[in-house]
Order: C-alpha cells, then structure tokens, then sequence
C-alpha cells in the first residue's frame, strides 16, 4: 500500500515542481514551492523520518513560504522605458 502512496506522491510533487519553475508569475511559483515542500514533507513521513517531515512542513512550507510572499509584496517592479 505504501509504494502506491508515494508514486502518487512523486507524481504530484514533479507537477509541481514544473509548474513553480514554468510559473511566470512570482507568487504562484512560490505557492507552489511551498507546495512541493508539503508533499516532500509528506513523502518523509510515508517513508517513517517523522522528524525529518515535520522540519520540513514547518520550515520548507512554512516559514519559507512566508517570507518569499512577504518579500514578493514588499518590493517594487521597475519599468525601463
């Protein structure tokens, strides 16, 4: 039952790593690194590295996401004229 979880799980964070790297937008790219740091975090817990998930949920999606958002409102684009 486990490998299906995780083809599963590989399948989806390969998506989205796609998608982060083809995003032409710079918050969708981050949602969905935040994303693929929750289905990493996933991954660890389905091999049994709880420890390991759990650093992963809290910092990859967590606190990373956030600062790449606070970051992404923070600064300004410039036109070249």
């Amino acid at each position: 039952m486990h490998w299906e979880l995780e083809i599963i799980l590989f399948v989806f964070l390969i998506i989205t790593a796609i998608i982060a790297l083809s995003g032409r937008d710079l918050l969708t790219s981050v949602v969905m690194l935040s994303v693929y740091s929750f289905l990493a975090a996933l991954i660890f817990a389905s091999i049994g590295a709880i420890d390991v998930a759990f650093t992963e949920a809290v910092l990859g999606a967590g606190i990373v996401g956030v600062f790449l958002v606070i970051a992404i409102f923070k600064t300004t684009r410039r036109c070249q004229d």
